[in-house]
């Protein structure tokens, strides 16, 4: 993931991917000094380095902790709400990145790339967005409340 696009990361996922790009790198060390010729190992160490690239790239371009303004529009670094229309049910989530937030424990995250992220990116409230899932079926759904991640921590707190 080469991008030069600013990324928007929590400063306790930012912190978590500081320690393993760190834990990442020490075991590369060990494991190339051990100078083992291994297909398995060989493969596993490319796996290593492939998250090392990948945590690598997200750091550098981390917006870390700046929440966006509280303006109620969905972007990365708020946590929505929203209705799935169909059903009535609410889903409250993260907008950050996927492979960098693993939520509070019960937030669940969904990166912009993602078809429901992407689809409800620059929503206000009230406003409706429909999006495909990958099975196929659409699915319309409402954006009820964008509030900026630390805020919530705040009210969570």
């Amino acid at each position: 993931m080469t991008s030069t696009q600013p990324v928007w990361i929590s400063p306790p996922a930012y912190e978590r991917l500081q320690r393993e790009l760190a834990t990442l790198r020490e075991l590369l060390t060990a494991a190339g000094a051990d100078g083992d010729d291994d297909e398995n190992i060989a493969a596993v160490l490319r796996a290593w380095q492939t998250r090392i690239q990948r945590i690598h790239d997200l750091l550098v371009n981390a917006v870390v902790g700046d929440d966006p303004p509280d303006d109620g529009i969905a972007e990365p670094g708020m946590v929505v709400t929203i209705r799935y229309n169909d059903t009535g049910d609410t889903e409250t989530f993260l907008l950050g990145v996927r492979d960098a937030e693993y939520g509070d424990g019960d937030m669940e995250v969904y990166s912009i790339q993602s078809p429901l992220g992407a689809a409800i990116v620059g929503a206000r409230p009230g406003e409706r967005r429909t999006y495909t899932l990958p099975s196929g079926p659409a699915l319309t759904v409402t954006l009820l409340e964008a509030i900026p991640y630390g805020v919530h921590m705040a009210d969570v707190s």
